[in-house]
């Protein structure tokens, strides 16, 4: 078996791909830039691809027969790029696809970019290949950034819960079921142990930082509003807002046992993320 790892420089397909290393598994990484890639054994470093470019892509994935697809970075083509990435891989020969995906993917999904991974799913489904959707909450790493200097997090999330996820539970979970069984079709929800209101996480990163983090409610209207001044487009600007409309209204709430079932150990608390982790909050 040969596994072709896409965003093998990124904080995930790097994980993966030194998991897959040390499992003693043949891979072919890909990225757009391939000095970034690391020299792992047993691995190939492919020449350059992005998802939007099919005959890259063929190229890059070679004689892989496995492909595990990150996805691509959100943009307004977004799913084009993922369909043409998707089509390259079955040109190519490979059997099976390990997507991740994200929780509460739905064609009508609160989050606006987790309706791009419906389209996604929906596409994979159709490609004929076998595959194994990896839908992941929120990244535990996101919410330090998301506060930035402020010390804010502000948005429309109201009372809501998240139940977020490392990115070291997602990869031991992506390479159990790259090398496991019995994953064909299945579709699961991976997430951290426990649902949090951003009230309680901003707790958490203030004890973490030594310094004061809050939550700020905000309306819809104002959270428009206070994010204005960015000059970004108009599709990233409502998958912002609508990521914290999603915890509102219950959609990231979700607590599943996914990790422990299938690596054996349980999924990292905030707490104990920020615990290994004090100087990123500084």
């Amino acid at each position: 078996m040969t596994i072709a790892v896409t965003g093998a420089t990124g904080q995930l397909g790097r994980r993966v791909a030194r998991r897959l290393a040390e499992a003693g598994t043949a891979q072919r990484l890909l990225g757009r830039n391939p000095s970034r890639i690391p020299e792992l054994p047993g691995a190939v470093v492919a020449p350059p691809a992005s998802y939007g470019d099919s005959d890259a892509m063929r190229a890059a994935i070679g004689d892989a027969d496995t492909l595990f697809l990150v996805s691509a970075h959100e943009s307004a083509d977004r799913v084009r790029e993922h369909v043409t990435a998707v089509d390259a891989a079955i040109a190519a020969g490979v059997e099976r696809i390990v997507y991740v995906s994200f929780l509460a993917a739905a064609p009508d999904a609160t989050f606006t970019f987790a309706r791009d991974h419906w389209h996604t799913e929906q596409h994979i489904r159709s490609a004929g290949a076998r595959f194994t959707f990896l839908r992941d909450s929120f990244y535990l790493a996101a919410f330090g950034a998301m506060a930035g200097a402020s010390g804010e997090l502000r948005g429309p999330a109201g009372d809501g819960r998240v139940a977020a996820v490392s990115h070291d539970d997602i990869a031991d979970v992506a390479v159990a079921v790259l090398l496991g069984e019995g994953h064909d079709g299945a579709t699961y929800d991976v997430t951290g142990p426990e649902a949090l209101t951003l009230t309680q996480i901003a707790g958490e990163l203030s004890r973490s930082a030594g310094r004061t983090v809050t939550y700020v409610p905000e309306t819809r209207e104002e959270a428009y509003a206070s994010r204005a001044g960015y000059g970004a487009p108009d599709w990233e600007v409502a998958g912002w807002v609508s990521s914290y409309e999603a915890i509102a209204t219950g959609e990231m709430a979700t607590v599943s046992d996914t990790v422990a079932r299938l690596t054996g150990h349980s999924p990292q608390s905030l707490t104990e993320y920020l615990k290994a982790r004090p100087y990123r909050l500084r």
